[in-house]
């Protein structure tokens, strides 16, 4: 029997990128490859590139060039670029690039066992000219449905044939039935995110993404529920949905509030302990959303919200709406309904315009906000947006300064308001078990990666994928320190049933 063919697969940027690995590794698998960890041990690394800023843009070439000195020590053939960067720069990307084997866009992922062995067979695939993809679909969102199964749109999986679960590699969906997509984890975590919708509709003026991700498209809610059983039946206790705007969720299916009737379900789904919605749009929050986010069990009351700025001049132009005042308003309706609820945030500063004022406007929210997390960034110009042809740019040394000031601010008050969750009893999915390192896991106001962890102290006992009610006794910056309450670390169902 000849060796099978081996890849693996390099993922940078963010959760949505990590679905869309994920689907190339089910074709890939389905089709006869061998997934490996190590690029080094792959006939073919594949990077799945981020396309969003400059620095994403730096790490996604370093990431390349890292994986084609590969080819001079290792068994690694071929270097193949894929993802947002890949989309969205294609042939320009592959001649500034020269050591990446191959530069594969979106419609390229249906075909990417064929592409692969081209390329690692020594022919050549041609890299694709960009193009505006929201023109891809109709410009009213209650016709795309029909016209979807003839775009090619990553992390919604392709329709899988009716055939019993021994017809596929063990542990390749569907394992719930033949809408689930195909998809093959990459990790045992016991967190996985879950595509919810692709593309979106906003035209934020700092912001590229619309133009290689495309319009706005839900996935249907069967779909999204078939693959959240999969995953719990791999071994997933929470799911995170993710897009580029959750809250515009259902708008082309014709119910906007189509999520507020998901996420119950989503909950109820068997071994499933925690539901977390991402990339929320304040603009769009509305009073039915804030409600199930609030009050339904095992749905995190997590509040993910891209408030960007508060000054309300650089608010319109950045094409986005809000103040101060209005999102401060929000922020009271969320606690007054669930005071432990998580609240997170990214900001830019910096912005063409933007004036000692404005930047005093942001602080005053910052200081009266009492977000658990915040990411702050320099404004710079992203390429095709309109934000770059935008007169009264900041220096990049002011824009500097601005960063370090509100960078500082921000580590200082999200420590503030870990310290204010000193005593709660928290719900903690225990994700890291190490003699050495201790107990970590996270809460329910923590998103995966950006928002701090629990170390859980007197963590004897306990496994990874374990629900445990600890009580937070102590805090390390914006990491919280928690007692297990009860010993064995007893889920939820557990203490109901001594």
């Amino acid at each position: 029997m000849p060796e099978r063919r081996t890849v693996a697969l390099v993922t940078l940027g963010c959760a949505r990128n990590e679905v869309d690995s994920e689907e190339l590794a089910g074709r890939l698998e389905a089709d006869g490859w061998q997934l490996v960890e190590d690029a080094a041990e792959a006939d073919v690394a594949v990077v799945n590139t981020c396309g969003f800023v400059e620095a994403a843009k730096k790490d996604s070439v370093d990431a390349l060039l890292e994986a084609n000195d590969l080819k001079e020590h290792g068994r690694t053939q071929a270097v193949v670029a894929v993802g947002c960067m890949a989309e969205r720069y294609g042939k320009e990307l592959a001649e500034a690039l020269p050591e990446a084997d191959g530069v594969l866009g979106f419609d390229d992922y249906t075909q990417i066992s064929e592409r692969l062995q081209t390329i690692l067979s020594g022919g050549i695939h041609a890299a694709h000219t960009p193009r505006d993809r929201r023109k891809l679909l109709p410009i009213s969102p209650v016709e795309r449905q029909e016209s979807a199964a003839s775009v090619v749109l990553p992390g919604h999986g392709p329709a899988v044939p009716e055939q019993g679960p021994g017809d596929l590699p063990d542990g390749l969906a569907p394992a719930s039935g033949p809408r689930a997509p195909l998809r093959r984890r990459l990790d045992g975590s016991p967190v996985a995110s879950v595509k919810l919708a692709s593309g979106c509709d906003r035209r934020c003026s700092f912001c590229a993404i619309p133009s290689f991700r495309g319009s706005f498209i839900s996935r249907r809610p069967g779909d999204v529920l078939n693959e959240t059983r999969w995953l719990a039946e791999q071994g997933v206790k929470e799911i995170m949905l993710v897009s580029e705007n959750n809250t515009s969720y259902g708008k082309d299916l014709g119910d906007i509030r189509l999520l507020e009737s998901l996420l119950p379900e989503l909950a109820g789904v068997d071994g499933i302990e925690r539901v977390r919605v991402s990339y929320l749009q304040p603009a769009e929050m509305r009073p039915g959303l804030i409600d199930v986010l609030t009050s339904t069990e095992k749905v995190a009351p997590y509040f993910d919200l891209s408030f960007q700025h508060s000054a309300p001049g650089v608010l319109r132009a950045m094409r986005r709406f809000g103040d101060t005042d209005r999102f401060l308003e929000l922020l009271e309706t969320i606690r007054g309904k669930a005071p432990e609820a998580g609240v997170r945030s990214n900001f830019i500063v910096g912005f063409p315009g933007e004036s000692e004022a404005d930047l005093a406007e942001l602080e005053r929210f910052l200081n009266h906000a009492r977000l658990d997390a915040i990411g702050v960034f320099g404004y710079s110009d992203e390429e095709g947006t309109e934000a770059a042809t935008y007169e009264n740019k900041l220096s990049e040394d002011v824009v500097a300064e601005r960063l370090a000031h509100i960078s500082r601010l921000a580590e200082e008050l999200v420590s503030q308001r870990a310290e204010e969750r000193v005593g709660e009893t928290l719900r903690v999915l225990v994700e890291s078990v190490d003699e050495e390192d201790g107990v970590y896991g996270r809460a329910a106001h923590q998103a995966p990666e950006t928002d701090g962890q629990v170390l859980l102290t007197n963590g004897e006992g306990l496994d990874v994928g374990r629900m445990v009610e600890a009580k937070v006794v102590g805090t390390e910056g914006v990491d919280l320190v928690a007692e297990p309450l009860f010993q064995g670390a007893l889920t939820r169902g557990e203490e109901a049933g001594r």
